[in-house]
């Protein structure tokens, strides 16, 4: 077992009605809010004007509205300005976990000094950040339990990570009503992201049983509910459910004590929603089997093969069959929940496959001995074709 360091200070208010709680937890962090969000869905389930009148008597409240999927670091320039031009004392994100991610760089930009995309991209430090608080609405990429985010800048292809122990939230309110509404396509995409994160850790050279039981049983949790909300998609538990895996998923905990991993899928994904701004969740599952098939070796045959059996109760006479199955297993079920599983079916055709595949062999690191299985920038053509 490796050794670690873990730390979680963010509160998590989990639950019916807890927003109702967002006075009394600002109140003692500030009163000057930047409130961040995406597009109309917070005003069509009447989360905006709920949070309005909550806020209303006690704070001052400057809005920040349109950040998008894939954050663009236009927004994170938005909101240093408004945060500076403000005196903003805390950041108030209400929404996805791409809105949540947009406020993350926005807080570690606006008290640290130095270019914005070179303190989002570690070329200079993160010496502090704003508060933040969030209100999240969406159940897949773990941002309000977790220390990072990811931000895109579309000029240049470049879709980055941002992880720095100032950025958790001080506090998560999370009402798992408002995913009622999500559509069917965001909830399952959400679904395959959380899923991911957790065989981006389960993938590693040096698991414990203890965690490996812990995440086989978050994976079979995801699948046994997300059948549940698609035909019941007001079903309050399997909805919960969902989300409070999502939220663990991505916050470390899934990995105690084990070798790191180096998310390979991850770093071949961003380079797809960098390019070309498909949904994180569907480009992973997209690329998560034909990364599976590529890596299955002498080396891999063992761990994959207990994931089939684990997981979706595959037992073939040898691991290379169970593997083998495991494999299909995960894009059958992928494809059974209506996710598109071929970048062809998402607009994506050969000509930026060598382009993309150097891109992320200059910028992701994924031939570092550390990584589980090392891929060369040949490797990842390679499963960008197969993906077609």
């Amino acid at each position: 077992m490796q050794n670690f360091e873990y730390c979680t200070p963010t509160k998590m208010i989990f639950g019916k009605g807890v927003v109702e709680k967002l006075p009394e937890v600002l109140a003692p962090i500030g009163t000057k809010i930047l409130m961040t969000y995406g597009g109309g869905s917070i005003k069509k389930s009447g989360l905006y004007d709920t949070v309005k009148k909550l806020l209303a008597d006690k704070f001052e409240v400057t809005e920040l509205s349109g950040i998008e999927p894939n954050p663009k670091y236009s927004s994170v320039l938005e909101g240093i300005r408004l945060c500076r031009e403000n005196n903003i004392e805390v950041i108030l994100a209400v929404g996805g976990g791409s809105v949540l991610d947009c406020s993350k760089a926005i807080a570690g930009c606006t008290l640290s000094e130095g270019d914005p995309w070179d303190i989002i991209t570690s070329k200079a430090p993160t010496t502090n950040a704003l508060p933040i608080v969030d209100i999240i609405t969406m159940a897949a990429t773990g941002s309000e339990y977790d220390f990072g985010g990811v931000i895109s800048r579309p000029e240049t292809n470049d879709k980055v990570g941002y992880m720095n122990e100032h950025l958790f939230p001080k506090c998560s309110l999370i009402d798992p009503t408002y995913t009622f509404t999500v559509p069917r396509n965001q909830t399952v995409a959400g679904v395959a992201d959380a899923m991911n994160h957790i065989l981006e850790t389960y993938f590693n050279s040096d698991p414990n049983f203890l965690m490996d039981g812990i995440m086989e049983t978050a994976i079979k949790s995801l699948i046994k509910n997300v059948r549940i909300v698609l035909e019941e998609p007001e079903n309050y538990d399997a909805r919960a459910e969902i989300f409070l895996n999502c939220s663990l998923a991505c916050n470390g905990i899934y990995g105690l004590g084990e070798a790191p991993s180096g998310w390979p899928m991850h770093g071949i994904e961003h380079a797809l929603s960098a390019y070309y701004d498909i949904t994180h969740g569907v480009g992973l599952a997209i690329i998560t089997p034909r990364w599976l098939r590529h890596i299955l070796n002498e080396k891999t045959v063992g761990r994959i093969a207990q994931y089939g059996r684990n997981v979706f109760g595959i037992n073939e006479k040898s691991d290379t069959e169970t593997a083998e199955k495991a494999i299909s297993a995960t894009y059958d079920l992928y494809e059974s929940i209506g996710i598109p599983m071929h970048l062809r079916d998402v607009g994506i055709d050969e000509i930026r496959i060598s382009e993309m595949a150097h891109h992320i062999a200059i910028n992701e690191g994924l031939n570092q001995p550390d990584v589980y299985a090392p891929l060369t920038e040949k490797d990842i053509e390679e499963i960008f074709t197969a993906s077609l």
